[in-house]
């Protein structure tokens, strides 16, 4: 009798075991539909107002919650953007580049504290600057240097710069403003001769680097640093409202870059961005330690908000990680919610129109989760 009553209440436990799970999920599920249903409005609203044309995806632990396109990718042939349609990052590149730096690191192949000068020659930059700057400089924006977006950059043709090489008329008479590692000063410069370090240290090309080594083991088929010039399929033209226009419109295809690099200008799609934040936080392209080390601010190089390559935001509990970008057509962001497994992209091909929505899934989150 004891252990027929045994084995009833046993029973009768794991009933309410499988009814408090499915009343779990069912909660989960409420949370879920109620979090895509005010995103997806917001979005529609955007769009419908000529704020947002582009593509957004929203996951939870691998599991996607929300994902829609909005727009066209081409208004001269009225082709419209999908969730596959490639859009240009802008400044997001700078994830792959520094990631790849990581790499490097974990190898043996570079250090945080090697001085620049130990990739670059006077041809890059004058030996008294790249002798006072460390790789930890570049990844921080604390090494002093610029923007090679300069007077000869757009009084150039954009044809001429495809290969890194191409970029040292560019860059070779920069200077840092201050001792590098005192300060922060974003730089586009310092970044794009991370790119360069990449391939002195691993014997490939840039771009071929970030391919076998990032986009590959990430599962990012769609992911590259195309060049505009030849025809690619499913890529978006970035678009700004110009009313002087007779179309009330311009594209960017004469003021980007041919060809992106270390420091921005590819393209990938909102899925791939997805598997490449999955990849990274399940410690397939690094190690935990060199991951952590990606997302940790940097007030020793007086920057809370910035890691190495990466943003970081938010407190202890619901931390952000990430970048951003922009340029004339061109807005994006990718936030990896490290404590509560939410990944956030938005890509757009209208310049700033990335940001209220980024902005408007912080705020649900913070709402469903907090």
């Amino acid at each position: 009798m004891t252990r027929r009553i045994a084995i009833a209440f046993l029973a009768l436990g794991t009933t309410f075991c499988a009814q408090a799970l499915e009343g779990h999920q069912n909660a989960s599920e409420t949370v879920f539909e109620s979090l895509a249903r005010s995103l997806g409005d917001f979005i529609e609203v955007q769009a419908r107002e000529g704020a947002f044309s582009g593509t957004v995806l929203l996951s939870k632990n691998g599991r996607v919650i929300h994902g829609s396109a909005h727009g066209l990718a081409s208004k001269r042939f009225n082709a419209p953007n999908t969730l596959q349609t490639k859009l240009n990052l802008g400044s997001m590149n700078k994830m792959f580049t520094s990631v790849a730096i990581m790499q490097l690191v974990e190898r043996g192949d570079v250090r945080l504290d090697d001085k620049l000068s130990n990739f670059t020659d006077e041809s890059w930059l004058a030996p008294e600057v790249s002798d006072k700057i460390e790789i930890q400089h570049l990844l921080t924006h604390s090494s002093g240097l610029g923007s090679y977006f300069n007077d000869t950059f757009w009084d150039s043709s954009k044809l001429a710069f495809k290969a890194l090489e191409d970029y040292k008329p560019l860059i070779v008479n920069e200077t840092s403003r201050f001792e590098p590692g005192t300060a922060y000063r974003y730089s586009n410069t310092g970044m794009f001769l991370l790119g360069v370090v990449i391939e002195k240290a691993s014997g490939q090309d840039y771009f071929s680097y970030i391919h076998d080594h990032i986009y590959g083991p990430a599962g990012m088929t769609d992911s590259a640093c195309y060049e505009m010039d030849q025809p690619v399929p499913n890529l978006a033209i970035g678009y700004a409202a110009k009313a002087e226009n007779e179309t009330g419109w311009e594209n960017n295809l004469y003021l980007h870059v041919v060809k992106g690099g270390p420091a921005g200008g590819c393209f990938s799609t909102v899925e791939d961005l997805n598997r490449f934040a999955s990849a990274l936080t399940s410690h397939k392209l690094l190690n935990a330690g060199n991951t952590n080390a990606l997302f940790t601010p940097r007030p020793e190089f007086h920057d809370e908000s910035y890691g190495y390559g990466f943003r970081v935001i938010g407190e202890p509990g619901n931390r952000i990680v990430g970048h951003g970008g922009g340029f004339l057509g061109i807005s994006a962001n990718l936030d990896i919610f490290l404590d509560t497994g939410y990944v956030a992209v938005v890509l757009s091909n209208y310049g700033g129109a990335a940001r209220p929505i980024r902005d408007k899934i912080r705020a649900l989150i913070t709402e469903v989760d907090f």
